[in-house]
């Protein structure tokens, strides 16, 4: 009986981006920016505010300051959600990195045929860091409550102790320094990776295979510290009196489950466009198999966080969740049980049997309800405390929608750079005949 050999199992494949592709892609960023101009002429309008206008004003007994009345709400909406989507495919992007990083420190061998398309998801993240910092120096008093002007000055109308407490952690110089850091960490090692990849690719040999070994190895390290510390200074600081231990697990937890089911996405649609020719069922149902479990990490941290704060019934801890469950009129309540829906309840049920893990329709549909599901995670974690009852859905559509387009366009160029298959990756056979 004849075996494969290494080059008969498994050779180059370098995908075409089509002008149908990229037709799709701007047809997405086309209906961003029309979703996006009707949502600013309905906040223009008013319509829809006068039902939340006690609310946003009621604000400032929930934060602990003065409601800023700045600039105009519908500025203040396209800020926030300029932060908060861009955060979100961000921490897409760089979970990328983290699974190309898990696969060489575990000597994975299933996931070699998938690689390429994690490493792809990094480049998202130069330009994601541009616009993360733009959106900071202009809109920092609209989405950080501790920038406001004399906050921690204890001779301003606007003092508040509490965050004057926090004012060796929460200043800008730090803040601005910690940003930077962090976006530089990320991108120096997924770039590293990548080219040491491509050499790989060029000239075979192990050698590049435990240098990756080493590389993954101290990202990781830096990965968990940064990615705590990015919630915290990112997300959590929205939020300025408010505080949870477990906040840089959670905000993890959704970008992680989020970044597999990005992969898995999109090695769905590069199976059905006929490449990746040897991406078997096995494959789809280990990648099914992560975003089932951690879709249950994410409600384990989600509940372990809520109950908590629940049994204690601190004011200061539970202002968090009154917001979101009946606060500003109800405003977040339905988007608080949905967010639970689709990011636990519908997964779990939909990928509990093995066949429905290896089924690529199924996987489809878990994968976009998982990618909608946690951008709304992050919109309830970002609005309540930034927009309070002012915040809306066509604006932030919107701007993901654009996000999104501009996404995938970046994402699919990198991924036509280079073979698809890393074809001397020394586990590439164990991939090709991979099996569950």
């Amino acid at each position: 009986m004849a075996t494969l050999t290494h080059h008969e199992s498994a050779t180059a494949e370098h995908l075409v981006v089509t002008d149908g592709a990229r037709k799709t892609f701007f047809t997405i960023i086309g209906a961003g920016v029309l979703v996006l101009i009707l949502g600013l002429v309905a906040s223009f309008m008013g319509w829809g505010e006068e039902h939340h206008a006690a609310a946003g004003h009621a604000a400032a007994a929930a934060h602990g300051g003065a409601h800023h009345e700045g600039n105009p709400i519908w500025v203040k909406r396209v800020l926030v959600s300029l932060w908060h989507s861009n955060l979100y495919l961000v921490g897409i992007s760089v979970v990328g990195t983290v699974f190309l990083a898990i696969q060489y420190v575990a000597y994975a061998g299933w996931s070699v045929l998938v690689k390429r398309i994690a490493s792809a998801f990094s480049a998202w993240l130069l330009p994601g860091a541009v616009i993360m910092l733009i959106v900071f120096f202009v809109g920092k008093a609209d989405i950080f409550h501790w920038t406001h002007e004399g906050i921690m000055d204890k001779g301003s109308p606007n003092y508040d102790h509490i965050i004057a407490g926090k004012s060796g952690f929460l200043n800008l110089p730090f803040y601005l320094i910690r940003m930077v850091v962090y976006l530089a960490i990320w991108w120096f090692f997924s770039e590293r990776l990548r080219k040491i990849s491509l050499a790989e690719d060029l000239n075979g040999g192990t050698a590049y295979f435990h240098k990756s070994i080493t590389v993954a190895a101290l990202f990781l390290v830096l990965f968990a510290v940064t990615s705590s510390m990015a919630a915290w200074d990112w997300v959590m600081s929205v939020d300025t009196h408010w505080y949870s231990t477990m906040f840089g697990w959670y905000v993890f937890a959704s970008w992680w489950v989020s970044g597999i089911a990005g992969i898995t996405l999109t090695a769905i649609f590069l199976k059905q466009n006929g490449y990746l020719k040897f991406l078997s069922a096995g494959h789809f149902h280990d990648l099914g198999k992560l975003m089932f479990g951690f879709s249950i990490f994410w409600t384990y941290v989600w509940f372990a966080q809520f109950m908590l704060i629940w049994y204690a019934n601190l004011p200061e801890e539970a202002v968090y969740f009154n917001q979101r469950l009946g606060g500003y009129n109800g405003h977040y309540t339905g988007l608080f049980f949905f967010n639970l829906i689709i990011n636990f309840v519908f997964p779990f049920l939909a990928l509990m049997t093995r066949d429905a893990k290896r089924q690529m329709i199924m996987l489809k549909i878990v994968c976009i309800a998982i990618l909608l599901g946690h951008w709304s995670d992050f919109y309830l974690m970002l609005m309540p405390a930034t927009l309070q009852g002012n915040s809306g859905f066509l604006i932030e559509i919107g701007i993901f929608a654009i996000f999104a387009g501009s996404f995938m366009l970046l994402m699919t160029r990198r991924l036509a750079a280079a073979s698809l298959v890393p074809i001397h990756h020394p586990f590439l056979d164990e991939s090709v005949h991979h099996t569950t």
